[in-house]
């Protein structure tokens, strides 16, 4: 840039000059030849520079060393918010003088004139220059360098993960050129790389000094389900879930939040110092050695549900110290259920210290202690002979298991069912759930069982049945149910007999069939074993010889008539009506 020529004129006539006379030797053309001649000679579209002699807000005055100042807008040194008076600047000349006299100059096209050598300079220098990001895109941001729109990848922005990017728009920061697409003009800039060696050599720094035990600063840069991500100045460390809190902790926000900086100590490293494994509740007592010296097992405390399981729940009561409650410890029932019964996770709850080790840090609790055993005056609240209501709580082969109330179970035996039916499983005569009226025959306290009863509610109909199904009496029956030994018959009054595969032969000799309605004898009957054994073949077998025996016992009258010696009265021989009453006979034979 060419230096104003400021020299005084010896002996200069001002007032000779004003009247336009020549002073010396020099004319007026000569003077304003020397004037111009101490400007700097400038050319419209050229690239000079110029120092900036005034600012504001919307413009910056520059002087080029010609007889006037140019203008540029502020919005063109956006990239450079440090701008001051006294910066040399380069500048585009678009205009000497528009038609208000004024110079026109530009600083943006200044920049855009020489970008991409500038560009090419930066990358192959190694160069650190500055940058405005105009916007966000796909993928990261752009960034005016030069005048030049680069681009800046997301990845290239920190060394730690940028969640808003948006924060970065409209700030100017330092960058470096690390590719250029000399074909399509493009360029990638990158501010992490700044930073990264100073990063690197901060690591090297701190990994060579690392033991097991220190405590650390570091900020949490990242936030997993399994734990946390802590930057301890270029160097990473991972806090698993475990080493968060003495206490349960679900997920991690819970316990740190982005951004937070906190101490962590050191619990150990691999050999290359690569996988850090840090640890926050250390720097913490454990909450067992303060828990109260004074509690002891049977007292009560107080405590929230923190996790569930088939098997039972763990009660906090404080902030690291759990007890659990297993299943057979929340009721006095003997059935096997879920602790999801009984209570769910958050729930606040009061329980008893069954056991309590402080070494191992230990504790066992119960709720059931909380209500009196049922079973500690059993032959009071439940004397055999008394009924009671009870519900159906399991199935066997054998009988139903019921449930009078919490704690007390009783066993009804499946020949306690009825008095009548057989039947061959309980679920043919209730349901699981259902209620049932019951009578207590035993009472096992031991074993914490009662044997009950269910037909014993009502009379022994068999007593009446002894009446009634009398050896040889025939009654109507229906073949409910064929089996390879027999049929069960079904009588009046709900019995059922039961007859073999000889007795089911009809008088045509077919076999009886399920469903058919025939008449049946009764041939045995046991009360005790509630037993009745039918035939349908002893009634016409029994006619039958019924009848051969009356033929039999009339040829010996006819014989017995013959041998007999001549008497006085002529014999009487049979007669039409003697017939007639024999064949009445067989009639009421077989109406019987």
């Amino acid at each position: 840039m060419t230096e104003l020529k400021n020299s005084p004129v010896e002996d200069f006539d001002w007032e000779a000059y004003e009247k336009g006379e020549s002073h010396g030797e020099k004319t007026r053309e000569e003077l304003t030849k020397t004037y111009d001649e101490s400007l700097n000679t400038v050319k419209d579209k050229e690239v000079i520079e110029g120092t900036i002699i005034a600012l504001n807000k919307r413009e910056a005055v520059v002087n080029i060393g010609y007889k006037s100042d140019g203008i540029i807008p502020m919005s063109e040194f956006r990239y450079n918010p440090e701008i001051k008076i006294g910066d040399v600047v380069e500048v585009f000349i678009e205009n000497q003088e528009d038609r208000k006299g004024q110079l026109i100059l530009s600083h943006k096209k200044a920049r855009a004139t020489r970008s991409w050598d500038r560009v090419n300079e930066a990358l192959e220098n190694d160069e650190i220059i500055k940058g405005y990001i105009k916007c966000r895109t796909k993928g990261g941001m752009i960034v005016d360098v030069f005048g030049i729109e680069a681009f800046l990848p997301g990845s290239q922005i920190d060394v730690k993960p940028i969640r808003d990017y948006d924060i970065f728009v409209g700030k100017t920061m330092e960058f470096k050129v690390v590719k250029i697409n000399q074909e399509f003009k493009n360029v990638v800039v990158s501010h992490k790389a700044l930073i990264e060696a100073e990063l690197e050599q901060q690591k090297r720094d701190i990994i060579a000094k690392l033991e097991k035990g220190q405590v650390l600063e570091g900020t949490v840069k990242n936030i997993t389900s399994y734990g946390v991500f802590i930057d301890l100045g270029g160097v990473d460390g991972l806090i698993h879930i475990t080493d968060l809190s003495w206490g349960r902790v679900n997920h991690p926000e819970e316990v740190v939040s982005l951004d937070q900086k906190l101490n962590v100590v050191i619990l150990d490293f691999d050999d290359e110092k690569k996988r850090i494994a840090l640890g926050l509740k250390q720097l913490q007592p454990h909450p067992w050695d303060a828990l109260d010296a004074d509690l002891k097992v049977g007292d009560k405390v107080k405590g929230k549900v923190v996790v569930m399981a088939d098997y039972g729940a763990f009660i906090e009561i404080a902030p690291g110290v759990e007890g659990l409650i297993h299943v057979s410890e929340m009721s006095w029932s003997q059935h096997l259920r879920s602790a999801q019964d009984f209570m769910k996770v958050g729930d606040e709850i009061e329980a008893v210290i069954l056991t309590l080790d402080r070494d191992e840090r230990k504790m066992s609790l119960g709720i059931k202690q909380l209500k009196d055993d049922p079973w500690e005056n059993i032959e009071t609240k439940y004397p055999i002979g008394s009924q009671h209501t009870a519900k159906v709580r399991n199935f066997t082969n054998f009988g139903v298991f019921v449930e009078i109330e919490e704690g007390v179970d009783g066993l009804i035996h499946i020949s306690d069912l009825s008095w009548t039916k057989k039947i061959k499983h309980p679920s043919e005569f209730t349901q699981i759930g259902a209620d049932i009226e019951v009578q207590v025959l035993e009472i096992d306290k031991d074993n914490r069982r009662l044997s009950l009863g269910h037909k014993q509610l009502e009379e022994n109909p068999w007593d009446v049945f002894e009446t009634v199904f009398t050896l040889g009496s025939i009654h109507e029956g229906t073949i409910i149910e064929m089996l390879d030994k027999g049929a069960v018959i079904a009588l009046p009054y709900g019995v059922e007999g039961f007859a073999t595969p000889k007795h089911l032969v009809k008088e045509d000799g077919s076999q009886a069939q399920v469903d058919e309605k025939l008449n049946f004898k009764v041939i045995e009957f046991n009360k005790d074993s509630k037993r009745i054994i039918l035939s349908h073949s002893r009634i016409f077998e029994d006619e039958a010889k019924a009848e051969k025996a009356e033929v039999k016992k009339a040829k010996r009258s006819t014989k017995k008539a013959e041998d007999a010696p001549a008497m006085s009265t002529p014999i009487e021989k049979t007669t039409l009506g003697d017939l007639e009453e024999l064949a009445a006979l067989k009639e009421k034979l077989s109406g019987k």
